[in-house]
C-alpha cells in the first residue's frame, strides 16, 4: 500500500502539532515577558518622575504669590525644572491666559488640548507619552490645589504646572530587553522542539508498534503480541489487538484443522473407492461388449452405467490428485521434450487433430526440460475445456519467447470462439468445483480439471491465466519456463509484454 505524503500521515500531523503549539507557546511567553517587562520599567519611570514632580511643585507652590503675574509663573517654572538633579526637566507653569516656561520662547507644542483642559478643570495629576523631536518623553500635568501663603484653601488655585521629561534612557532599557529576551526565548524554543518530538515519539510509539504488528499478522505470523504498557487508550487498543489476534489465531487453526480433515477425508475415500471402481470397471467393459446383444432398455441401462462408471473413475482420480498436490507429494519428472511434437500427441490421443485448429512452431523448434505428463494433462484439460465450454473453431497456438535476464519461457494460448466467460467468473475459473451457474447441478467434467491445471503449471513455476478475447470467446494462456537444468529453481513470473 502506498504511504501517504509526510504531512498527510499520522506522525507528521503530530509533530506539526506539537510543533505549533511549541513555537506559539515559547513566542506568546517571550512576548508577554517583554511586555511586561517594558511595562515595568515604564511604570516605575513614570511614578517616580510624578512622585517627584508632585513633591517639588508642592513645596515651591507655597512661595508663589497670589494670584501669580507672568514673572512669578516664570520663577515658578524654573525653580520647578532645577529642583531635578539631572536638570533634563522642562516645565511650563499656566494660570488663566498667562503661561510661563522654564526655558525662553519654549512653546511646549507637544501638550495637547486635551491635557490642558485636563489640569484647568482641577481634576487629578495627568500623564502621557508622547513623541517630541523623534525621541520618547513623558508629560505631566498637575494643578495646583493646595493653598498658598496668602490664601490658605484646599480650593483649586487656578494654577497649572506640565513637565515634560525625556526618557531615552527608559527607551535603551526597553530596547536592551529585545535581544535579552530574544536569547532566552531562542533555546527556550529549542528546548519545546525537542520535548514536542520527544512527545510525539512517544506518542507514535505504540502506534507504529501496531503497525507492525499488524504487518506480521498480515503476512501470517498469527501469534504476534503486542507489550502492553500503562492504562491509556492506547495501552487499551493494543489490549484489543491481542484478544483479536488471539481469536482471529484460534480461529485459522480450528479452520486449517477442519481443511486438513477434509483433505484426508477426500484422500482416504479416493483410495477406498479406487479398488471397487476397478472391478465396476472391468465388469461394465464386459457388459459393454455384451450390450449388442441384450435387448434395448437393458442395452441403454448398461450404457448408462458405464458412462457414470466412467465419470465417477475420472472424479476418483481427479480427487487423489489434487490430494497429492495438497500433501506436496506431488513431483515433477522432468526429460526434454520437443514441445510442438508433445502437444500434438496429446492432440491425437484423444482424436482433436482435425477438430482443434493448430498453430505450432516447427519441429525442435521449441524444446525444454518438463514433465511430459503433466503437460499432457494441462493441454488437454484446456483443450477440453474449450471444446465443452466454447464455440468452435477451437485455436491452439503455443510458441517461444525471452524474457529480458530470464530462463526462455514456452507460451501455449487456447481459445474458442464461444461466449466468453462473465466477468464475475473469471477470478474463480480455477477454484476447485466452482459453477458459474448456480443451477447447474451436474458437469460433464469433475469440476477440478482446471484446478488441477493450474497446479501443474505452478509446480513448473508457470503462470497460466484466463481472459476473454477481443472478438469473443476465453483465452487460456500458459506460460512454462524452459529450465535448461533439471535442478535450477523456477524463476518468477514476469510481468512483460509478450509477442
Amino acid at each position: 500500500m502506498k504511504a501517504p505524503p509526510p504531512l498527510r500521515g499520522l506522525r507528521g500531523r503530530l509533530l506539526v502539532a506539537f510543533l505549533l503549539v511549541a513555537c506559539v507557546a515559547t513566542l506568546t511567553t517571550g512576548a508577554l515577558t517583554f511586555r511586561e517587562a517594558r511595562t515595568g520599567v515604564l511604570q516605575q519611570s513614570q511614578d517616580s518622575v510624578i512622585a517627584q514632580f508632585r513633591d517639588h511643585a508642592s513645596t515651591l507652590a507655597a512661595d508663589l504669590d497670589y494670584p501669580p503675574n507672568q514673572h512669578g509663573l516664570a520663577a515658578f517654572a524654573r525653580q520647578v525644572a532645577r529642583s531635578e538633579p539631572s536638570n533634563n526637566w522642562r516645565v511650563l507653569a499656566t494660570y488663566g491666559g498667562l503661561s510661563a516656561a522654564s526655558a525662553p520662547g519654549d512653546r511646549f507644542e507637544e501638550l495637547t488640548p486635551a491635557l490642558r483642559k485636563a489640569v484647568a478643570s482641577g481634576g487629578s495629576t495627568v500623564f502621557q507619552r508622547v513623541t517630541t523631536n523623534g525621541s520618547p518623553a513623558l508629560v505631566v500635568g498637575l494643578p495646583i490645589t493646595f493653598g498658598t501663603a496668602q490664601h490658605p484653601t484646599s480650593e483649586p488655585s487656578g494654577v497649572g504646572v506640565f513637565l515634560t521629561v525625556p526618557q531615552t534612557t527608559e527607551q535603551a532599557y526597553v530596547e536592551a530587553l529585545v535581544p535579552a529576551v530574544e536569547r532566552a526565548t531562542v533555546p527556550a524554543l529549542v528546548l519545546a522542539v525537542l520535548l514536542a518530538l520527544l512527545a510525539a515519539r512517544g506518542v507514535l510509539r505504540p502506534v507504529r508498534e501496531l503497525r507492525r504488528a499488524t504487518r506480521s499478522i498480515a503476512e501470517g505470523h498469527l501469534d504476534t503480541r503486542l507489550a502492553v504498557n500503562g492504562s491509556d487508550e492506547l495501552a487499551d487498543l493494543s489490549h484489543t489487538f491481542n484478544e483479536t489476534a488471539a481469536a482471529l489465531e484460534e480461529s485459522v487453526a480450528e479452520l486449517r484443522r477442519m481443511e486438513a480433515r477434509a483433505r484426508r477425508f477426500a484422500s482416504d475415500v479416493s483410495h477406498e473407492l479406487r479398488t471397487p471402481l476397478a472391478a465396476m470397471s472391468a465388469v461394465t467393459d464386459v457388459l459393454d461388449e455384451d450390450a449388442a446383444r441384450l435387448d434395448p432398455d437393458t442395452a441403454t441401462a448398461v450404457r448408462l452405467i458405464s458412462e457414470e462408471t466412467v465419470k465417477l473413475a475420472r472424479l476418483v482420480e481427479d480427487l487423489m490428485e489434487i490430494s497429492r498436490f495438497d500433501a506436496g507429494a506431488a513431483g515433477l519428472h522432468l526429460e526434454e521434450v520437443d514441445l510442438a511434437d508433445s502437444i500434438r500427441r496429446t492432440l491425437a490421443s484423444r482424436a482433436w487433430l482435425g477438430t482443434v485448429e493448430t498453430h505450432l512452431p516447427e519441429p525442435d523448434a521449441v524444446r525444454g526440460r518438463l514433465d511430459t505428463r503433466r503437460l499432457d494433462v494441462v493441454v488437454a484439460n484446456l483443450v477440453g475445456n474449450a471444446l465443452r465450454h466454447g464455440a468452435p473453431p477451437v485455436r491452439l497456438r503455443m510458441y517461444a519467447w525471452d524474457p529480458d535476464d530470464t530462463v526462455r519461457r514456452a507460451v501455449v494460448e487456447v481459445a474458442d470462439s464461444g461466449p466468453g466467460i462473465p466477468e464475475s467468473v473469471l477470478p474463480h475459473v480455477f477454484d476447485r468445483f466452482y459453477k458459474s451457474d448456480t443451477a447447474r447441478t451436474r458437469t460433464e467434467g469433475s469440476g477440478l480439471g482446471l484446478a488441477i491445471t493450474a497446479e501443474n503449471v505452478h509446480l513448473h513455476g508457470g503462470t497460466v491465466t484466463a481472459a476473454n478475447g477481443p472478438r469473443g470467446g476465453a483465452v487460456f494462456t500458459v506460460e512454462l519456463p524452459l529450465w535448461p537444468d533439471p535442478d535450477e529453481p523456477p524463476p518468477a513470473p514476469q510481468e512483460k509484454s509478450r509477442p
